[in-house]
């Protein structure tokens, strides 16, 4: 008995040790950045600044355990519009869109278990991934705020716009800066997908609707058309994700990950 009391005691500390590490690393940054705090409104506001963009692409498709993905190739797709030009780098050295967001954060997520989803006031590292979204309506861009999945969240204001910083907890699908960057910090390694992602942020999703915009969804991952029900999408490690609902339908963006440190 306190042979596995002494091994479960090793295996707590090496995840504390983890999350102090990466809370210090985080207090490290901030404190480079300096400034003010900001409060993150959970109803509709835009934190982006400066235009989206795209790099280079990285990353592989994935799938669902037990549901294999489905993809065809991006030219089944015809024609598509230019993606809008790179735009300035927020505070993860992603570019962020200038436009509205297509919702705010929910404020109806307060902490509760969503999807078997927990939200713990220490981010978890167990398993610790990131997913790039992008998100079209009729072929203009709509901005993924930060804050999703932060309960009451608090930014911290940096030379490169808004991070969030700190809230009531932190569901282990995230976002802290309005740059479509999906934080995936889960305390067990698994497959989520954008589908709980989306309910954590309360806005519908399926195969004829994001949020409140109605039309048929393409999805895109990595260069690929992916086939099936929008809310099965896997996210992966260093994904390009990008959807669009209605048309015209945009080319791809990217973002060079090997930039960001993420």
């Amino acid at each position: 008995m306190s042979e596995r009391n002494s091994r479960e005691n090793r295996r707590r500390a090496l995840q504390e040790a983890r999350q102090a590490d990466q809370r210090r690393k985080r207090r490290l940054r901030l404190a480079a950045w300096g400034g003010a705090v900001v409060v993150v409104a959970g109803a509709g506001l835009g934190l982006g600044l400066g235009l989206s963009g795209s790099n280079t692409a990285s990353g592989a498709v994935s799938a669902t355990p037990g549901n294999p993905a489905s993809f065809g190739p991006l030219s089944s797709l015809g024609t598509l519009t230019a993606a809008p030009p790179p735009g300035s780098l927020g505070p993860e050295s992603v570019p962020i869109p200038s436009v509205p967001a297509l919702a705010g954060p929910s404020a109806a997520t307060t902490g509760q278990t969503i999807d078997g989803i927990g939200c713990q006031t220490n981010e978890q590292t167990v398993f610790h991934i990131h997913t790039h979204l992008t998100i079209f309506v009729n072929g203009q861009q709509r901005q993924v705020p930060a804050g999703i999945g932060i309960p009451n969240a608090v930014a911290q204001q940096t030379p490169a716009g808004p991070f969030v910083d700190s809230g009531t907890c932190f569901y282990w699908l995230h976002t802290h800066a309005a740059d479509g960057i999906i934080h995936i910090e889960s305390p067990v390694q698994r497959t989520y997908t954008l589908g709980e992602f989306f309910d954590e942020w309360r806005q519908p999703l399926g195969p004829t609707q994001v949020g409140s915009a109605h039309g048929k969804v393409t999805v895109i991952v990595n260069g690929q058309v992916f086939k099936g029900n929008p809310r099965a999408v896997p996210l992966g490690s260093h994904e390009n994700l990008q959807v669009e609902v209605g048309t015209p339908l945009v080319s791809p963006e990217t973002i060079n990950w090997s930039s960001t440190g993420l």
